[in-house]
């Protein structure tokens, strides 16, 4: 049975692959670039979402179409996302994003990203790694998905928790089960998303990662105010010794 004032969504709910893909172009800042083996190192994304300046088409048919080379005669491109922890946890690399295709149109490769700069790609698959796995993305997923709203302000979001309000990290321990033991040195906010936040507890050799599901995933960054305010309203209400070291 639930306790009253407890979150209600489930545990277990987390974006899908598809979804955490979206959320790291999305979010993104830089990418790398690799058009048949040259890197491109591509910097002042400005957080705005890749897929707005990459414009991704279907697989062509094998035998190719009339008046266009041969799909494996053209450049070979392959784009690399590497989403980092906004907060200095331990294993800073959250996932890595790897989107794979041929160029329909030319790349110009000069670093930076303008706002008017567009490249269509033969879209052939993405990659996602995490530390549950890798998982591999077709177009019609892709495109069904939506990055998560809290994605662009994500960052900015933990930073301002852990710098401004550290006691409200240790405030939402009450809500961890089983509730941290005292090999437990430290506690620090790993991510968030439209379904919860995630807690890094660093040991002093490992860590774990936990899970603090919302009453409901929101579905707009205004709403976050209010259900993080949930979960401390239910912390509250909880009680457990705090073994962290002050």
């Amino acid at each position: 049975m639930r306790l009253s004032g407890d979150p209600a969504t489930p545990a277990t709910a987390r974006p899908g692959d598809a979804e955490r893909v979206r959320s790291v172009l999305a979010a993104a800042h830089s990418m790398t670039v690799v058009v048949d083996g040259v890197h491109h190192e591509v910097r002042h994304l400005d957080g705005s979402d890749v897929l707005g300046r990459l414009h991704l088409h279907p697989a062509a048919p094998a035998a190719g179409e009339p008046g266009l080379p041969l799909p494996d005669e053209r450049p070979a491109i392959r784009l690399e996302f590497t989403d980092i922890a906004p907060t200095p946890v331990r294993d800073r690399v959250r996932a890595r994003v790897t989107v794979l295709g041929r160029l329909l149109t030319p790349y110009s490769g000069d670093g930076h990203a303008e706002a008017g700069d567009s490249t269509c790609v033969e879209y052939g698959r993405a990659v996602l790694e995490t530390a549950d796995g890798t998982a591999y993305i077709g177009l019609e997923e892709l495109d069904r998905a939506w990055p998560d709203p809290l994605a662009p302000y994500e960052a900015g979001m933990l930073t301002h928790l852990l710098d401004d309000h550290p006691e409200l990290v240790t405030l939402l321990l009450r809500l961890v089960r089983p509730a941290p033991s005292a090999a437990v040195v430290r506690a620090l906010p790993l991510a968030l998303d439209r379904y919860g936040i995630t807690l890094r507890l660093e040991e002093r050799r490992g860590h774990r990662d936990v899970r603090l599901p919302f009453p409901s995933p929101l579905d707009d960054v205004e709403q976050s105010g209010a259900q993080i305010q949930a979960l401390l309203s239910a912390a509250r209400r909880r009680s457990h010794r705090n073994t962290l070291p002050a």
